[in-house]
């Protein structure tokens, strides 16, 4: 019998839950703009996809190249993504719509703290934030999460074990 591989979108469904789970007790806990809790949602990123990766060789055992490895994490990180995606539009327009109104206050102490914009300046740069919130926080994401997973990716298909068989030797 052939033994089953888990599917990368199934391990990227996994790792989208627990961001979401992460990311629900953060806005419950008003922790949501803290930036240092960004970094560890980053880190467990990576160490997820490093998981899928090392997962996908064991389970093939040990017959993997680096880019099947790097495809797998990748997939695993797409799949993530859109669903991170959606999940954020969720709670951006029904779960949490003053989250932006939170995350607009900061961006205004953090203007004020630049002595070269005037109150006409920070202002326009709030409206306009606030008119294209939604499409900054879809393309952050996209990119901020493409990132982390090609680099969770690459660090997981190099400490990946590898065992490639050529069709030879089957």
């Amino acid at each position: 019998m052939e033994k089953k591989i888990t599917q990368p979108w199934m391990k990227g469904l996994f790792i989208s839950l627990v961001l979401i789970a992460l990311s629900i007790v953060f806005q419950i806990t008003d922790l949501s703009q803290n930036k240092s809790l960004q970094w560890v949602q980053f880190v467990l990123i990576i160490g997820a996809i490093i998981w899928a990766c090392m997962s996908y060789g064991k389970d093939m055992e040990g017959n993997v190249t680096f880019g099947n490895v790097f495809a797998h994490g990748f997939k695993a990180t797409a799949a993530m993504t859109v669903i991170f995606i959606v999940y954020t539009y969720i709670s951006i327009k029904f779960l949490f719509p003053e989250m932006i109104d939170k995350s607009l206050e900061q961006a205004r102490v953090e203007m004020e703290k630049n002595n070269n914009l005037s109150e006409s300046d920070i202002n326009n740069g709030i409206e306009m934030t606030k008119k294209f919130f939604l499409p900054f926080a879809i393309g952050g994401i996209l990119l901020a999460f493409a990132f982390i997973g090609a680099i969770g990716s690459l660090i997981g298909a190099a400490v990946t074990k590898k065992n490639p068989q050529t069709p030879f030797e089957q």
